[in-house]
């Protein structure tokens, strides 16, 4: 992946250079580009079969009330990724134990 050093887009390839959606230009550099990683051919992958995992292998747990009202349960799985802008916290994701219920919580 490449991004334009002028206004910070993500850039595709276009023969010998890449070229953002500004229309900004650079060089493609083929060393550089050798130890990318790419997604490409991944778009067929299959889900991964969780269903003889134990949950204490799943990820951490904490207590907190279940956001589906009909579930009473009080933990739940959890884990916290940057989906903002890198100066904002981060958003927390939770799966409930008992029901499988997902919600997130974002600080505002």
């Amino acid at each position: 992946m490449e991004f334009c050093d002028e206004c910070g887009s993500m850039m595709k390839t276009d023969g010998d250079k890449w070229v953002c959606p500004e229309g900004h230009e650079k060089l493609r550099d083929r060393a550089k580009e050798a130890t990318m990683k790419t997604t490409q051919g991944q778009e067929h992958s299959s889900a991964v079969d969780m269903s003889d995992v134990d949950d204490a292998e799943i990820g951490p747990t904490t207590r907190v009330k279940c956001a589906n009202p009909d579930c009473d349960n009080d933990r739940a799985r959890y884990e916290m990724k940057q989906i903002r802008s890198a100066d904002e916290s981060e958003t927390r994701f939770f799966t409930c134990t008992e029901c499988g219920q997902k919600w997130r919580e974002d600080d505002h």
